[in-house]
């Protein structure tokens, strides 16, 4: 487990980054319209900034279970950060 994501297969990642995209579209309120490609790479990009920020604090190490939560709350702080960026429509 040496490898960022905890794996170093492709398809590995695209699933994981797919699940923690829909969860965080799940638990954060709104119109989140987006396609299953951005889904992934929200999901993606928020098990980066998670698994970097919580690492950075101290609050787990790589591979830890919660590392998968934190990938979660993540993908909602990107897609607030979003939301906050594009306005209203």
């Amino acid at each position: 487990m040496n490898s960022l994501f905890g794996s170093t297969s492709w398809l590995y990642i695209i699933l994981v980054g797919f699940i923690v995209g829909v969860l965080g579209r799940f638990f954060m309120p709104g119109n989140n319209r987006m396609g299953c490609l951005l889904t992934i790479v929200l999901g993606i990009g928020g098990a980066l900034f998670a698994g970097w920020f919580g690492q950075y604090m101290g609050w787990y190490a790589r591979g830890e279970p919660a590392g998968f939560i934190g990938a979660v709350a993540g993908a909602i702080v990107i897609l607030a950060v979003l939301r906050l960026v594009s306005g209203k429509r």
